[in-house]
Formats: structure tokens, sequence, C-alpha cells
């Protein structure tokens, strides 16, 4: 009986098993002939494969996410072509999706959501710092690995920032309706706070078991995204703390100017809740009424009247509307054919303007540069745009405690100036509002939870401090004093500095050596201690970049109960690039840019089209080393080729930055040190 072998890639990525299936391609689990590793292979679907367009932009996925190497994501080795179709070669990561840690476990921990969403934050900061923006982030786009590491993968739509469009027309391909940022719903540019709101929307699904819209097709959930708010997250699950219901509402919040300002902004609040401190995001409404207050000012010009603006151009409550637009729902007289009607017609009227603008149609109207308006009084912004023949969407929030500002002013605008618009486009503009003063409430003699309570409901945030108890009837967790004291007007927004009673007189700082920032940030609390804002970092061969090697004090000893610990992350740590397939002189290149150093050695009995190429690293690629780590770069050579140890006539003998050998390979400008078992030579 004989067996049908196994369809091999590209001449090494052997197929074991389907693991997935997407919307344009299929994921098998893979063996990596060379280097004996497994491997995650994604292959388009062949019917694809004839869209040039298509498989350009599959190539531009390839290369996007290939350039990204980062403990958070998933990492690409390699792409190519192979019987009539293409595949991308990725790190094979053994763990659940989150969409299915959701379906079986939802709602998740407040920690453990925020400490999921932060690691998630940190993988799309680094992308973004690279000019890489998702574009799809959602649940089943994560994974969770046993122990507890968080793996963003799939950059099937991700565009490099600021590449040109003319190949393919990436900017109008949208992720699952479910996790759409307004913009994405209407066509509009993306920018990196599209994936900050797509985060917000899968924290909410975290934490409430299901996400904030939904509906029977995805221009009905997008229609929601544009124009609704999201439920209140704490009437789902009364157990969210009020400081993470405000991270998720700034991350969802309608205009890209009130969303934090990038995925690291938003992982450091994430951070800061983790560690019990004050985030920066404003209280939610419903906690006190102390959420931003959004004020909606007649727009100026032509249809200042139209859908959505105040016909007496005064000013409304949003949260007026919004209560009144629920109300509305249970007496409206509208027939349901013709609701359906005006939703379908507003789904095509944005297809059919945003996409014939995107081509050049509905002409008639001159472009202009929109001016920069940020600094200038309302009525001053107003005045400058009209006159550029623009309307303007004015926003009012609150400053937060401590945020220069002065009010009535404009604080942010979108698009940005210089951005080219036709006239009668609207400018969003985000205006400063006051901050009002409210009285601080007693919460002594209570627990920490319904002092958190009281003053959340006040409009106040607050800091912990533990101390041991002064009075013999104080126990554990006990508020034992505040500062500002009751009964003191400050504004709202203010710092409230709690005295809590510690229950022992000394506690163990635990080991969280390994762990992530996030993670080591729970324990350290859990175990009655604080967190220093700031932390030490040390170059570590073994701890990943951004993993904690150690604190300060040490684990084990025994300090008093809200002693400031400060964690000592790793920073040094470099992931092997990928070079097999390169000249020597590339691959030498590629690692010191990454901060590595390179031997290069002979490596025989490789086929002839392998000769004078890299055919394997030492270590391997992917793995995680010291930053200056000599690595081996195994170079192809004929059989029964010797290392010269002086260049011949045909050669030039050349030092490569980088690598400390001086002598040449056969053939070659390439300098090459002693060939294997040769010598003791460092394999890393």
């Amino acid at each position: 009986m004989t067996t049908t072998p196994s369809p091999v890639y590209g001449g090494r990525y052997e197929l074991r098993n389907q693991i997935a299936r997407g919307g344009t391609a299929q994921v098998y689990l893979a063996r990596d002939l060379l280097l004996d590793r497994p491997v995650a292979l994604k292959v388009l679907f062949p019917e694809l494969s004839s869209d040039h367009s298509f498989v350009e932009r599959f190539r531009r996925e390839a290369q996007a996410a290939a350039n990204l190497m980062h403990p958070n994501i998933v990492q690409v080795f390699d792409w190519g072509e192979s019987d009539r179709t293409y595949f991308i070669v990725m790190e094979y990561v053994d763990g659940e999706p989150l969409s299915s840690i959701i379906r079986t476990q939802a709602p998740l921990g407040d920690r453990q959501a925020a400490s999921i969403a932060s690691d998630i934050a940190k993988a799309l900061s680094y992308a973004h710092r690279h000019g890489v923006v998702h574009r799809d982030i959602k649940p089943g786009n994560v994974l969770i690995t046993a122990d507890g590491q968080v793996k963003v993968t799939d950059f099937g739509i991700a565009r490099a920032i600021g590449v040109d469009e003319q190949v393919t027309q990436t900017g109008l391909v949208m992720g699952t309706a479910t996790y759409f940022s307004p913009e994405q719903a209407q066509g509009l540019p993306v920018d990196a706070r599209s994936d900050v709101y797509a985060l917000g929307v899968v924290l909410f699904e975290m934490l409430a078991g299901r996400p904030p819209f939904s509906g029977e097709t995805p221009v009905a959930i997008a229609y929601q995204h544009v124009r609704e708010q999201p439920p209140s997250l704490r009437s789902l699950n009364p157990a969210v703390p009020v400081a993470l219901e405000a991270i998720v509402l700034q991350a969802m919040a309608k205009l890209p100017a009130e969303r934090y300002v990038s995925a690291d902004e938003m992982k450091s609040d994430l951070d800061r809740f983790v560690r019990g401190q004050t985030v920066l995001a404003a209280p939610p409404p419903g906690a006190g009424d102390t959420g931003p207050v959004t004020t909606v000012m007649a727009a100026t010009g032509a249809g200042a009247t139209g859908a959505g603006a105040p016909a007496s151009g005064g000013r409304r409550s949003a949260r007026s509307d919004a209560r009144e637009r629920r109300e509305s729902r249970g007496r409206t007289t509208t027939p349901w054919w013709l609701a359906g009607g005006l939703v379908v017609l507003v789904a095509i009227g944005a297809v059919a303007y945003f996409g014939g603008r995107s081509l050049g149609y509905f002409g008639g109207r001159s472009s202009v540069a929109v001016a920069n308006v940020v600094g200038k009084t309302a009525a001053s912004a107003t005045s400058v745009l009209d006159q550029q023949g623009l309307h303007v969407s004015p926003t009012t929030v609150k400053p937060r405690v401590g945020e220069g500002s002065k009010v009535g002013t404009v604080k942010s605008q979108s698009p940005a100036p210089g951005t080219e618009l036709r006239t009668g486009d609207v400018v969003h503009v985000v205006v400063w509002g006051s901050l009002p003063r409210v009285t601080v409430p007693k919460v002594t003699g209570v627990t920490l939870s319904s002092a958190e309570s009281e003053l959340a409901n006040a409009g106040l945030t607050y800091g912990v401090r533990y101390v041991k108890a002064s009075r013999a009837n104080e126990r554990q967790g006990m508020v034992e004093s505040q500062s500002p004291s009751a009964a003191a007007v400050r504004p709202e927004g203010t710092k409230v500095t709690l005295s809590v009673i510690s229950g022992s007189v000394y506690a163990t700082v635990p080991a969280v050596s390994g762990d992530s920032v996030s993670a080591a940030t729970v324990a350290l609390i859990n175990a009655g201690f604080a967190v220093s804002d700031t932390q030490k970092s040390e170059i570590s061969a073994t701890v990943p970049t951004g993993d904690v090697i150690g604190t300060s004090p040490p684990a084990g000893q025994r300090k008093a109960p809200g002693t400031t610990v400060t964690l000592v992350v790793s920073k040094g740590s470099v992931t092997v690039p990928y070079v097999i397939g390169y000249t020597a002189a590339a691959a030498g290149e590629a690692l010191i840019q990454d901060g590595l150093t390179f031997r290069p050695a002979l490596q025989e009995n490789v086929p002839a089209s392998e000769v004078g190429l890299v055919v394997q690293t030492g270590p391997a690629p992917g793995t995680t080393v010291s930053a200056g780590r000599q690595i081996v770069l195994y170079i192809g050579a004929e059989n029964g080729s010797t290392t010269p140890t002086t260049p011949t006539t045909s050669t030039t003998s050349t030092t490569l930055p980088g690598s400390s050998s001086s002598t040449t390979l056969p053939g070659s400008s390439i300098p090459a040190p002693s060939a294997p078992g040769s010598g003791n030579p460092t394999t890393g």
C-alpha cells in the first residue's frame, strides 16, 4: 500500500493539517524541512491568485508583517508562489483564539481583560511606530497561549501608512463590521486611532460577554457605530469598575480626536488601572453624571439645518438627545418598511458618495486646504472655516485635572490642518469646556470599595496608600483618613488620597520574573504593594523585551504593605531576523541594523542554487537573544571548498561591519572565518 506524499510548498514547507480557514486563505500546520520546526502556512485560495490586485495586497501583507518583530505579534518568516497560488509562512502559535475564550468564559475579570487589552495595545503601538495599521482587530485575530502570552495575528488588510494607493484601493477594504471604527464604516481615511477604537470594542466584549452593537446585516451594525452610543457597560456587568468603563468609552469615542491619541497612551491607562492608580480617562456618564459634557452647536453655512443639526441653532446636551431617541423608539409611527428603506438609502448613499468622491466624481466644488484653528476661540474657528466654505461640527469637552486648557478654545480638529477638502465638507473641532467644582464626600470609616463608589459618584478620582492601624477598633481594608478632607470643594476629577489599613506588619515580595508588566503589577498589588510609575531597564538574554526581569526590592524580601516596588524590565533582547536565502552581505547588514554582530561560516553539501547564500543561522531566526549577540551565518558552499587564509588575485580582502574576519569566501569579496568544525566557533 502506498501513501500519497504531503504537498511541499516552496521546496521546504510540508503541509500537515488544516487549522483554520478565512475569507481569502486557508491556514495549515506545516513543517519547515530545512530548519525542522513547525510553522503556520497561509495559502491563498487558487481562484483569488488570478486577481492581480488581490495578489498584490497579499504580497504587501507579507512585507508589512515581516517587518514586525515583537513578542506580541505573530511573526512572518517567508512568502512565495507555489502550485499556481501564493503562500505566507508564519510563526506557529499553540494557543486559543480570544473569541473562543470570550464565548466560553465571558465576562472576563476586569484585571484579566485589562491585562489582555494592554498586551494587544503594546503590539499595536509597535506596529503603528513602524507605519502599519492593522484595520481588523477582533477577538478572532488574537491568540492566547497556555502560559498567558498574547499574540496578535493576521495583518491581512493592514496597509503601510503613507504608501501610494495606486496599486489597489486598500482604503476601501474593511474588517469585520462588529469592530468597525466610525470612519471605517463611512469609507473615510483611517489611521492608528481606528485600531484604538476596535480595541475598545474588543475590551467591551471581554467585559460584557457581547459586543456593543449587533444587527442582521453589516450595514445595520456599521450604522450604529456611526450614529449610536454604546449601551452602558456597567448595566450589562455591574462588576465592571467605573475607571475601566471610562477607558472603554474613551477608546470608543466617535471622533478620532477624542480617543486616546495612540495605542501606547491607551496601554498606559490600562496599566494604571491594573496597578490601582488613577486613570486619565474621564468618568463615564451615569457615574454621578460626571462624564464629558457634549454640546452640539448649530453648523454654519449652507445646509446647516440638515439631518442632525438643531434647527433652532441653540445648544443641546448629547445625553438629552440620546434619551429622547430612546424614548421615541416606543412611540414612533414610521412604517417598518419606510424605516428599513431609509437605512438602505443611507447605506447606498454613503457608498456612492465616498466611492464617487474617491474616484473624482461629484465635481463642481473647489478644493481647499483646511486651516489650522487649534488654539482659536470657537467663534474665531467657525469664522475662519466658514470663510473657506467648510461646515463646522463642534464638540465641547471638559478638561482633565492638571490638563492646561483655556475655556472656549479649540483643543483639536479633524481632518488635520492642510488636508484637502471640497467646499461644503465638514470639519470637526473639539472645544475646551469648563471644569465644574464638586464637594468632597466623607469616606473615612468605610471599605475601599465603598469609598471608590462614593468618590466616583461625586466625580472624583482616588489614590491609595497603606498604613498600620492606629486604633484598636480599626480593621483591614478600612479607610482611616482622606485628603482633601470631607466637605472641601475641588474641581471635578480631583484625586483624593485615601489611607487604608493594611492587614499585617510585613508582606513578602512575590517572584514575578518572566511575567509581563501587567501580570507582575497585578501580583504585586494583590500582595499588598504599590508599584512605581517608573521602571528600571536592563539587558537580558533570557527575558523577552518588555517583560519583567525582577524587582527592587527583590523577590522574597519582607516589607511593610504599601511599600513601593520598582519593576526591572528587559530592554536588550533582540529577535534574530529571518535572513535565510540572503547573501552574506545582505544578511550581515540586516543583523547589524537589529543591533547584532555576526560571523560567517561555510556549509557544504547544499544545492547549487544555495551556494553563496545563507542557509541557516545560529541561533535560528525568531530566537530572542541579548543585544550585541554574535550570530553565525552558515553560507552555502560547493563540496570540497576550503577557506583560504589569504586572498587570491581574483578577490579582494574586505571586512564587513560587524564581522571580525578578514579572510574571503571563494569567488566573492565576502570575508569568511574557519569552516564549521575547525576551531571553536561561537554558535550563539
